[in-house]
């Protein structure tokens, strides 16, 4: 399940891939059309930018901006970033793969199936990008 902070950091994504032709965008108009906390939102396009997904400007005319365009930002990519793994086992996962405690993965039915709900879900986010989701 996407965490609200991914959840948000999409509905900002959205809005700037909406406004990508406009320059830079004040965190407080985002805040105010995608009903997000400024606070909040501060730290996850913060988060964005150490990422190298967005960039900022300060003074007039300033705010967030995309560095790519919204077809090269991949939403696997940015789930990574906020929420960590994609796969729903540790013990399946390519980023962050952990040994579970409790199973054998050569006989666990589990890892197994988990293991191809990952490549299903890999498959679609890893070619989806901000572009696939902006509203039309």
């Amino acid at each position: 399940m996407l965490s609200k902070k991914t959840q948000y950091a999409f509905h900002a994504l959205i809005y700037l891939a909406e406004h990508v032709d406009k320059g830079p965008v004040l965190i407080s108009e985002i805040a105010e059309k995608k009903n997000i906390s400024i606070k909040f939102l501060e730290n996850i396009l913060l988060e964005l930018k150490n990422a190298g997904v967005l960039g900022s400007k300060k003074g007039k005319g300033g705010g967030y901006y995309l560095l790519k365009p919204p077809k090269e930002v991949m939403l696997a990519r940015i789930i990574r970033l906020l929420d960590g793994p994609i796969a729903l086992l540790p013990c399946v996962s390519l980023n962050y793969y952990e040994k579970c405690s409790n199973c054998d993965e050569t006989i666990c039915g589990l890892h197994e199936v988990m293991a191809k709900v990952r490549d299903a879900t890999l498959k679609i986010l890893e070619n989806k990008s901000l572009k696939d989701i902006v509203h039309r």
